[in-house]
């Protein structure tokens, strides 16, 4: 954990930069163990550093307000936060617009609009305030819009301090057996079927060429979409990995051939985040 400088031991008249710290959420995304009824234990998920330092930050960016308070709330229960829930500072990201065109010049007209909302989110930071920057699950700005403030941070020089947590990109692939070495992740692929199935072949064939592992995540209520259009478009010999609900009790991580999960049955939930890994032979 960086060491934090008090404000009496900076030089006269001086006040100590904020810091960015990019702080890890729980994957459970507030479900409830089925066991308990309880949501997870914090501490089986983060570690107790992590903990005392979301508890004593006062200024947040989070992609979403509610599941952050709901975080912070799991955290007091640890480590008592340093003030009120309801005197915390925590300002929503700017959602990405959706449906766009894309083109070169709406990123242009959107741009300086963009910079002054990220300015103005980093403003505590410039006054000598730490800001915990939270996604609504895992590690903020990997597969997560706040990849737009962190990058922001770097160009104003405020100093970005990534924490240790769970990513479930990560913990896939390590439990999936794939190749770890080389591979990718490629987002959501697309809704519409016929678009969808041309990805799947594309990546594929990108797997074999390059004995490359692929990652794709989705929505979960289309979980049981994707898992049948992996097994339809996907060759037999392929390896494929489904993991889901990765650091809840009822999770699970598991890895065949198309072959034969064509010959067996899987059932996917419509509510627990799941990720989608696959190498070709």
């Amino acid at each position: 954990m960086a060491e934090t400088m008090n404000d009496q031991d900076m030089p006269h008249g001086e006040t100590r930069a904020g810091r960015l710290l990019l702080v890890p959420n729980t994957l459970d995304l507030g479900c409830l163990d089925p066991v308990t009824g309880a949501a997870p234990d914090l501490q089986q998920v983060l570690p107790l550093g992590v903990i005392r330092e979301a508890a004593r930050i006062g200024h947040w960016i989070a992609e979403n307000a509610k599941t952050t308070r709901a975080f912070l709330k799991r955290v007091d229960q640890v480590t008592p936060l340093s003030q009120p829930l309801q005197g915390l500072s925590i300002e929503e990201l700017p959602r990405p617009v959706k449906g766009g065109k894309g083109s070169k010049d709406a990123s242009k007209s959107e741009a300086p609009g963009q910079a002054a909302t990220l300015a103005s989110l980093l403003a505590p930071a410039r006054a000598g305030h730490d800001i915990g920057l939270i996604s609504e699950a895992g590690l903020p700005g990997v597969a997560d819009p706040g990849a737009a403030v962190v990058q922001a941070a770097h160009q104003a020089g405020i100093p970005v301090v990534p924490l240790s947590g769970p990513s479930s990109l990560v913990l896939a692939l390590a439990g999936s057996g794939l190749h770890g070495q080389s591979f990718a992740f490629v987002g959501y692929l697309p809704t519409d079927a016929s678009q969808r199935a041309q990805r799947i072949r594309e990546l594929e064939l990108l797997s074999r060429k390059a004995h490359q592992t692929q990652l794709v995540i989705e929505t979960p209520y289309r979980n049981v979409a994707m898992w049948q259009a992996l097994l339809q478009h996907l060759q037999p010999q392929t390896l494929l990995n489904v993991s889901c609900g990765l650091t809840l009790s009822q999770g699970f991580t598991l890895t065949d051939t198309v072959a034969r999960w064509r010959q067996r049955e899987l059932q996917l939930p419509a509510d627990v985040p799941a990720v989608f890994a696959w190498l070709s032979a």
